[in-house]
């Protein structure tokens, strides 16, 4: 390396008054480190053994350890001098820049150079850099040449010119020590010229010795070998790693026989540093990557391109390669099955395991060529440094990739290359690869015991690292799931019903979407299969699906899971509203079937309510409250209950379905929450979405009442003929308002405003004047005791112990009853005449009809067993039982033949018998009937039951209730039939007032719309009524027209 032996004068102690230097010289050192690159400074050199005294001057040893002399002729530099001397590390680091072209040979000299001069005259110049033929003169170093750009005014140090001998391995060099400012030939005299003759005994130059002297190479040759001694450590230790030594770190397998020790911690560069690979420690390899790296971006290409042929030349090699298909042995076709590329499929991921620990070792050393040359902002190609292809406008580098990247890519390429080709079909081991994964999923379908859980997770996630999963695994396995799917679904809809069908293609898509999910398969793989799998099992097979008779079957058994399942995989190919055909024809045709079924004609509305329940149900859980199914259910219950051809066999000419609406509220509003089936109360859903509605919770009796008679109110919606509901309701409501029946007067007045808000105001005007009768009556009664109280005790009836309770109704308001003829006890007939003559004296102009088939008493009785009781009975029972206190009084035994029992109530025979029955041959039997039986006959006898007994003090008595019979329903429905004419002849003459003229067809169309809340007509009744008007007079013919009449 170029040396320069220039000193800087700062760096010596002068002594100004005597005009002389001191220069020390040291050995000259070459320092260099065999992981380091060599610097480009030269080589400091420190002179710590050569003295040049003044020659007058005694002489001192001199020490190593100081360059001070101790002569008394030199004093100390100044304190401010001192500070600022310069280290000698700073005085040959310069050398280099100062003296760019000086000799490219370096000597290491170890001499002492000894001599005197006179005591006055002009400062020694010697010159280290020239040759022995210099003169005075010629080649002085320059001030400027000086470090630092200034020297020492007085001293230069002239150059050195070295000859070397080889004969006795030193090398000998002499030099001229010509004084500053004298030229000319050396061997002038003494006494020539300014100057003095130093080649003179004891006051001339004198050879100069220097031993062990070593040629030293140039830079570049030196750096050349560095880096190629680099290079060679890193094909060693690639080596090492490929052929499974070294060691590495982080949990990373060991190869080779040095493991690293557990002392020291890891170093900057992420690795252990007692860590070796292929005999060299991790660091020193990792240093010799960062040289090579930091001398430029070409030297890192090279590096990177370096790298990664050595590594394809290793996975492409016959001992990767060979040893991979060696692996999978040929196996017969009939036991194959994919089982040959299952086999390859396992040495292969082995392969990948072990390449990826070596890849893991080869980041750690290459790790500085990944973060300062193929990371973005090194010295790798990108779109922003304008050599790699662009990638859109984010700057995305496509240049080389990381060393992790490279190795995936370069071990795919093996697995891909012509070179791995084998098999049958000459495949690449990389296709097969692809066909065994396939395989594995075929024996998951086929529940084959082959089927490797792990190997299949491994291997698919193996392939995404690749980068071949969306262009060679997804489309394989994509298209074998299609052909898959649909042989099932050909052998399942051919083999199985429509259940067996849906529950088969249920756990199917199950299965495949768990196995996308459990073996790391692609979300949009998952999504592809998913609809490959609806279109051959769901929408191929759309007709079986939808097929009426077998969704009818599975709506009959209320298969819940079933049609869930039937609905949700309808919504997956997007055709669930298809259902809704299939679902209406089944309610319509079971609606119509329960309607017709005139044998179960007082369950009608039960197995309605059960229907419409179980529908609900279905639309709330298995079809997520679908609103269109919801719709669907209304317009099919209005079908059916309105379908004429449906409700003809029963004959009525009106809605059946109304009447009996009507008696099943009745029933509920009687007999409570116990006359219905479980199958129809609320659950648990119904109560949570009641309070979430802000709806007292269903848990309660009165709050769960409340809510079916809006379920049946719902039913009551669909029905047109409104009128027949409202004959029947009120008959029923009289009924149970004026024998006590109702099971809640809250109910009823509830039930009556449902109506109202229903209806409108004028549907329920007559049931509110009954009710309203109701309260006057107990006003009525009131008053009429005060009468009687102050009328004095001398009357008959003020002492009697009969108390009279009367119920004054308006028979407008209120349905019409039939008179029974019936002989009442004295008492009874005294307080009634009584009652009679006040009322009329109160209100005049009315008349009372007494209907005592509706009256009702309490009885008190003595029992010989049973002690007293008060016997609720009908005034029928009552009357009947009175009558047993007179014969007792006749005859100890008080028995009484049918014949007397009539001639004394005066009753029919129909109302007597059923007294009788209910009395004697009823669950509360107070009367003994002789001979006994269920059945009343004329020949029979009765007495009291003396030994009666019963837990209550209060005994109620049914009466037996006579069925309706069919003439009294057909009366009601002609009734209702007559009054719906008088009610369109009323609509027809509001109608033509208003209009003047209309049209036939125009005036129907508008009657329909308007009789259409209380009853559906006909044209042809409507057609009849506007020729009773005609003949009336109230409209007349004009034209084509009709013309109202003032």
């Amino acid at each position: 390396m170029p040396s320069n032996s220039t000193a800087n004068p700062s760096e010596f102690p002068r002594d100004n008054d005597n005009n002389n230097n001191i220069i020390n010289t040291g050995h000259i050192h070459h320092q260099h480190t065999p992981s380091s690159p060599p610097h480009a400074t030269p080589t400091k050199r420190r002179f710590d053994d050569l003295n040049l005294n003044d020659r007058s001057a005694p002489q001192q040893p001199t020490s190593p350890s100081s360059s001070s002399n101790t002569n008394t002729a030199y004093s100390a530099p100044p304190p401010e001098e001192a500070n600022n001397k310069r280290s000698r590390s700073e005085l040959f680091a310069a050398s280099s820049a100062t003296h760019p072209t000086t000799a490219a040979t370096t000597t290491t000299m170890s001499a002492k150079l000894k001599g005197k001069r006179p005591a006055s005259g002009p400062p020694e110049i010697i010159d280290l850099t020239q040759g022995s033929n210099n003169s005075a003169g010629n080649s002085p170093v320059p001030a400027s040449s000086s470090h630092h750009g200034g020297g020492h005014p007085h001293v230069r140090g002239p150059p050195i010119s070295s000859s070397s001998s080889h004969n006795t391995g030193h090398r000998t060099s002499t030099a001229p020590l010509n004084p500053k400012g004298h030229g000319g030939n050396l061997n002038k005299t003494p006494g020539a010229g300014r100057g003095t003759n130093y080649l003179q005994t004891h006051i001339g130059a004198r050879r100069l010795v220097v031993k062990n002297l070593r040629p030293v190479a140039t830079q570049t040759q030196t750096e050349e070998a560095h880096y190629a001694r680099i290079r060679g450590d890193l094909d060693a230790a690639l080596k090492a790693v490929f052929g499974g030594q070294g060691a590495g770190a982080g949990g990373a397998p060991a190869f080779g026989g040095h493991s690293p020790s557990p002392g020291p911690g890891l170093s900057r560069s992420g690795m252990s540093s007692n860590t070796t690979t292929g005999g060299q420690p991790m660091e020193k390899l990792y240093r010799g990557v960062e040289d090579i790296c930091r001398r430029g971006k070409k030297e890192s290409a090279e590096l990177y391109e370096w790298l990664k042929d050595r590594c394809k030349a290793w996975l492409n090699s016959d001992e990767v390669l060979k040893s991979l298909l060696a692996a999978s042995p040929s196996i017969a076709a009939d036991r194959g099955g994919g089982e040959e590329d299952v086999i390859l499929l396992k040495a292969v991921l082995a392969a990948w395991k072990r390449w990826i620990a070596q890849l893991l070792v080869i980041r750690w050393i290459f790790s500085y060529l990944d973060r300062s040359y193929l990371l973005p902002g090194g010295g790798g190609t990108t779109a922003a440094d304008g050599k790699g292809k662009s990638s859109g406008a984010t700057g995305k580098r496509e240049g080389p990739t990381s060393v992790n990247d490279m190795g995936i890519s370069a071990f795919r390429g093996a697995m891909y290359s012509s070179r791995s080709r084998n098999g049958a079909n000459m495949q690449t081991i990389g296709a097969r690869v692809v066909n065994a994964v396939c395989v594995l999923v075929m024996f998951d379908r086929l529940d084959d015991n082959r089927f490797d859980s792990q190997l299949l997770r491994e291997s698919v996630a193996m392939l995404r690292l690749w980068g071949v999963y969306g262009k060679e695994l997804e489309p394989k396995f994509i298209n074998e799931s299609r052909e898959y799917v649909t042989r099932f679904a050909e052998e399942r809809s051919e083999s199985c019903g429509l259940k067996e069908y849906i529950d088969a293609c249920e756990r199917l898509l199950n299965r495949e979407s768990e196995r996308c999910d459990v073996y790391n398969f692609d979300s949009t793989t998952k999504r592809q299969l998913k609809d490959d799998a609806y279109q051959s099992l769901i929408f191929n097979y759309a007709e079986k699906l939808l097929d009426s008779g077998s969704v009818a079957k599975l709506l009959d058994a209320n298969d819940l899971d079933s049609m869930k399942a039937l609905y949700e995989l309808l919504r997956l190919s997007g055709i669930q509203k298809r259902l809704k055909g299939p679902w209406e024809q089944y309610i319509r045709k079971t609606g119509a079937a329960i309607v017709s079924d005139t044998a179960r004609g007082d369950e009608m509305i039960i197995r309605m309510l059960q229907l419409r329940r179980a529908l609900d149900v279905m639309i709330r859980d298995a079809f997520c409250r679908d609103e269109d199914f919801t719709y669907g259910l209304r317009d099919a219950f209005g079908f059916f209950m309105n379908d004429k051809s449906v409700s003809s066999s029963w004959n009525t000419g009106t809605s059946k379905v109304g009447e009996m609406i009507a008696k099943h509220i009745d029933m509920l509003l009687r007999g409570g929450l116990k006359t219905l089936p479980k199958a129809l109360l609320s659950d648990v859903k119904d109560r949570q979405d009641a309070e979430r509605s802000g709806i007292a919770s269903t848990a309660d009796e009165d709050a769960e009442l409340d809510r079916q008679l809006d379920h049946s109110l719902e039913l009551f919606r669909f029905i047109q003929g409104k009128d027949i509901f409202e004959a029947f309701y009120k008959k029923d409501l009289a009924r149970r308002l004026l024998m006590g029946r109702s099971a809640s007067r809250d109910a009823e007045r509830n039930m009556l405003a449902k109506l109202k808000n229903e209806c409108g105001s004028s549907f329920t005007h007559n049931l509110e004047i009954m009710f309203k009768d109701q309260e006057l009556a107990k006003d009525e009664i009131a008053s009429y005791k005060t009468w009687l109280a102050g009328r004095g005790e001398d009357s008959l009836v003020a002492k009697s112990d009969l108390d009279l309770s009367v119920n004054v109704l308006s028979a407008a308001a209120w349905p019409t009853y039939p008179d029974v003829r019936v002989l009442l006890p004295q008492n009874v007939l005294d307080h009634i005449t009584t009652f009679d003559t006040y009322y009329k004296s109160k209100h005049t102009g009315r008349r009372l009809t007494w209907k005592h088939n509706l009256a009702h008493c309490v009885v008190k009785a003595r029992f010989d067993r049973g002690g007293p009781k008060e016997l609720l009975v009908s005034a029928f029972q009552a009357i009947v039982l009175v009558l047993f206190n007179e014969a007792e009084e006749k005859s100890s035994e008080g028995i009484l033949s049918y014949d007397q029992l009539a001639s004394a109530t005066g009753m029919p025979d129909a109302e007597l018998q059923r007294t009788l029955q209910s009395l004697a041959c009823g669950k509360t039997r107070v009367l003994n009937k002789h001979p006994k039986g269920r059945e009343v006959n004329k020949t029979d006898t009765f007495s009291v039951n003396r030994s009666f007994t019963d837990p209550k003090f209060r005994v109620k008595i049914n009466q037996i209730q006579l069925k309706e019979t069919k003439e009294e329903n057909k009366e009601t429905h002609e009734r209702v039939a007559q009054d719906r004419q008088f009610e369109t002849q009323a609509a027809i003459v509001r109608i033509m007032k208003s209009r003047k003229s209309m049209a036939h067809a125009q005036l129907v169309a508008e009657v329909i719309n308007q009789t259409k809340q209380r009853g559906a007509v006909d044209a042809v009744d409507i057609k009849a009524n506007i020729e009773k008007l005609i003949e009336k007079d109230y409209i007349e013919r004009e034209g084509g027209n009709y013309v109202y009449l003032a």
